[in-house]
């Protein structure tokens, strides 16, 4: 057997693992930190479970067709609980909107609010539904090599939606400011500024709206968890706090790959731990400069917050959108201007109100989370300032003191990216997916100097997001196959 070694165990690294393993390698996964998954990591402490990244399980057919390419369901290895209302929105005091579980609720919603927008979302939803099957049947699970990859009847048609923004196609439809940044929400998942991406990913509010937001019981991790299984289910063999310290090559191909405790030999890698953190392993064999990914446009990284607290909250549901500030102004902090948010919008999320598993009997669990530009210098009394305003805000906007019930709280920010995931510019979720970062103009999966080494994970096609990180990992080995 041909053996794999793949750098990182995130879900792209586990969704390639899985399929090279189907198709007869023997494949080994090194993981850097202590547990399996990525970013999608478990923390804890003293009962209390936290997702320590993804959080919002969308797109499940992106799922659903993964498993399925082996034999199995999604019930056999975690359990969905589709959320409703999927989430809820503040604008202000006692001011908010509840986006509820089928596409018929959110129409009515709209109409109630602006006369006349309901009609308006749903022809929106349908040309964004139409969008997502184009997307995703033809054009996701392409390998990002040749720009016919994007051509076919279907895109040339929709032409016009690869040159207008998705700002400018919502604003001349809908006129509600609230309505509008709730359609324009969806968009932070491709890690870019509305007025900044393409408005065919509009398929994106099909997802929300159309397809659903679900939870898996036990949280993300969960879902990691389930992967890991299938890929031992197909022999794969996973080490982790094994960090790839160094790459060797010869002949124009790598011949191993060196951690802080053994050497391992194989003939085909794939990495998914940070592309750019990869390039330096790889030395003069890179593909990209170390100015390259300073041009490049990334999607924020966060402050998170993990918070235990000794009562159940009252007043807010298991995901939480606080948009009482301008909208605008913090895009324009994390992506122009590259500064802490003077006001910014955050999101809150409680899944134990979902699943009581995931904290002891009568309390919660809190994970807060505030976008912010990559880049920046942080530290314990700027993580401590944000939690107040963060505390402060849902106290106006709720009337819900939770200042008092916090047990305790563990904080991550831009540098805590870095060290633990060796995350380029400390970035959370990859490279925004702009009109020049689509497709072929991301970063190559394949090494143009090394013939056996390949890439995958939110750097690289087709972008940011864990469906996609599912795609890329198939991606990457649908190509290497090909070259087999």
């Amino acid at each position: 057997m041909k053996k794999v070694i793949i750098i990182g165990s995130g879900f792209s690294s586990l969704t390639a693992a899985c399929y090279m393993a189907k198709a007869g390698y023997a494949v080994t996964v090194l993981e850097k930190n202590e547990q399996l998954g990525g970013r999608a990591s478990m923390m804890e402490i003293e009962g209390f479970k936290f997702d320590m990244g993804p959080s919002w399980y969308w797109m499940p057919d992106v799922f659903e067709r993964f498993f399925a390419d082996f034999g199995k369901n999604v019930n056999e290895y975690y359990e969905l609980e589709k959320l409703s209302p999927a989430y809820r929105v503040y604008f202000g005091e006692n001011d908010f909107i509840d986006i509820e579980d089928s596409p018929e609720k959110i129409i009515a919603t709209f109409e109630r609010i602006e006369k006349g927008s309901g009609k308006l979302l749903e022809n929106f939803i349908m040309e964004a539904q139409e969008n997502y099957k184009i997307a995703i049947h033809d054009l996701v699970y392409n390998p990002g090599k040749s720009i016919t990859e994007l051509v076919s009847i279907e895109t040339a048609k929709r032409l016009h939606l690869f040159v207008t923004t998705i700002a400018q196609q919502i604003r001349r439809k809908i006129k509600n400011p609230k309505l509008r940044s709730i359609l324009e929400f969806p968009v932070l998942f491709l890690g870019a500024k509305p007025s900044k991406t393409p408005a065919f990913y509009n398929f994106m509010n099909y997802a929300d709206f159309g397809l659903g937001t679900w939870y898996p019981k036990g949280g993300f991790n969960a879902v990691a968890k389930g992967m890991v299984k299938l890929a031992k289910e197909l022999g794969v063999t996973f080490y982790t706090n094994e960090e790839v310290i160094n790459i060797t090559t010869r002949a124009n191909k790598v011949t191993t790959v060196t951690t802080k405790k053994d050497t391992y030999l194989a003939d085909i890698f794939i990495s998914g731990a940070d592309y750019a953190h990869t390039e330096k392993l790889l030395k003069e064999h890179k593909n990209y400069a170390e100015s390259y990914w300073q041009k490049k446009t990334f999607a924020p990284s966060s402050f998170l917050y993990y918070v235990a607290f000794n009562r159940k909250v009252k007043h807010l549901l298991h995901h939480n959108l606080f948009f009482d500030t301008d909208f605008e102004q913090h895009a324009k902090e994390i992506y122009d201007t590259f500064e802490y948010p003077k006001k910014p919008l955050f999101y809150a999320n409680f899944s134990s109100i979902t699943d009581e598993t995931l904290a002891p009997e009568g309390k919660e669990i809190g994970f807060f989370l505030i976008p912010v530009a990559v880049d920046l210098n942080d530290n314990p009394i700027i993580h401590e300032k944000y939690f107040e305003i963060i505390l402060d805000r849902i106290e106006k906007c709720t009337g819900e003191n939770l200042r008092d019930a916090v047990i305790f709280k563990k904080s991550f920010g831009v540098n805590d990216f870095k060290e633990r995931y060796h995350s380029c510019r400390g970035n959370a979720y990859g490279l925004a997916n702009t009109l020049l970062q689509t497709s072929i103009l991301r970063p190559q999966i394949d090494n143009k100097n090394l013939k056996n080494f390949y890439y995958t994970g939110q750097l690289t096609v087709p972008g940011p997001g864990v469906p996609p990180a599912l795609i890329s990992g198939k991606v990457v080995t649908d190509y290497i196959l090909r070259k087999q």
